[in-house]
């Protein structure tokens, strides 16, 4: 399996450095959860298919994305009753190298009272003392259940079971780069989605998905009401309100857009402005700046993620990474160095240990992407 994992590291490696000097958001793919022989969740009268419903909200948002934002390139993973494994789903995306990967899914349990739309970027749990296996992972084994489906799934995907603990441990490798940026989009979906037809709010959480492991993109998951609840149920069923969840959508992605191609690391939401952490003094303070400003310095950002790690974790494989704390997410970077060449040569040797690294310039508590 870590033999598989290194083969997928090293695709999704090539693909994020064809992008990396792309800072337009000018690709996003939409997948239309489940379809074909896999119906993904159905209701308890057997007349309603999670697959028609995302097939019918996913074609709605790319038509109001292509009327939208004409210079955006839209993309579906289907457009048909078809089935396409979880692995197509992310090849594709890859392919095309998107900026962003939106996989639409509506939710399922066992009991009729849960309700509500959630929204889920790859990483660990984001709720305080619970592992990255242990927050909502019902949904995850049922979404990711789906490889069962395909012929000789063991070797496709290096001996990964949806059911085992340990095969999600490997996910962890993938949640670096991208997790901010899927995190923004994830909350512009989250707030343009409150008030619709699927009123209740579940919030957005960190969960190991394994279609969007295999992106090499900000990527999100939306579960947009929950096929076993009547009152989703009746909601869902009317065309009007899938377009109006299909345009809630359109609009989070229109915000999100106006974000990304401004800058890449761009301003944090209202309340959740970037705060500059102080290296501990066992750790070494960043390079004098000699730039104009007198103020910026460049640097390899490896992490982004929600947790504040210890600086001597082994995740730095022997870096002593500085510290940026932007709203809930803690950013980390090596290869620190006063000009933009000085820290770019680093990036060779940082990519082999962490394949999504890319270059930024810090000035004072703003950090953009410089490549």
């Amino acid at each position: 399996m870590k033999r598989t994992i290194c083969l997928v590291l090293a695709t999704l490696l090539c693909v994020a450095l064809s992008a990396g000097d792309k800072l337009r958001l000018s690709t996003v793919v939409i997948d239309p959860g489940h379809g074909g022989k896999d119906s993904g969740a159905v209701s308890r009268d057997k007349k309603s298919y999670e697959k028609t419903f995302v097939l019918d909200i996913a074609t709605t948002l790319a038509d109001k994305i292509r009327a939208a934002c004409p210079d955006v390139k839209v993309v579906l993973t289907r457009t048909d009753d078809r089935y396409v494994t979880l692995g197509g789903r992310a090849d594709l995306a890859n392919k095309e190298e998107a900026n962003l990967f939106i996989s639409v899914h509506i939710n399922a349990n066992a009991k009729t009272s849960p309700n509500g739309f959630s929204v889920h970027v790859l990483g660990q749990s984001s709720q305080k003392d619970r592992d990255l296996y242990a927050n909502n992972m019902e949904i995850v084994r049922r979404e990711n259940a789906v490889i069962l489906l395909e012929d000789d799934y063991n070797t496709t995907y290096g001996g990964f079971d949806p059911n085992d603990p340990e095969s999600y441990i490997f996910m962890n490798l993938m949640q670096n780069a991208n997790l901010e940026q899927s995190v923004r989009f994830a909350q512009a979906v989250q707030k343009h989605l409150k008030g619709g037809p699927i009123a209740n709010d579940r919030g957005v959480s960190q969960d190991p998905f394994l279609v969007l492991w295999r992106t090499a993109m900000p990527a999100v998951l939306l579960e947009l009401g929950f096929i076993s609840n009547d009152n989703d149920l009746a909601a869902l069923r009317e065309k009007e309100n899938r377009d109006q969840l299909a345009e809630r959508i359109c609009q989070a992605f229109i915000e999100y857009k106006q974000i990304y191609d401004g800058t890449v690391n761009a301003a944090a939401p209202e309340g959740d402005k970037p705060v500059v952490k102080v290296p501990p003094k066992n750790d070494p303070a960043p390079p004098a700046v000699t730039g104009k400003d007198g103020k910026s310095f460049y640097a390899v950002q490896i992490f982004a993620v929600k947790k504040k790690m210890d600086p001597k974790a082994r995740e730095f494989m022997g870096y002593t990474p500085h510290i940026i704390q932007s709203g809930s997410l803690y950013k980390y970077y090596i290869g620190i160095s006063d000009t933009a060449a000085g820290s770019k040569k680093h990036l060779p040797a940082i990519r082999k240990k962490y394949p999504d690294a890319f270059l930024v310039r810090i000035t004072g508590d703003q950090v953009v992407r410089a490549e």
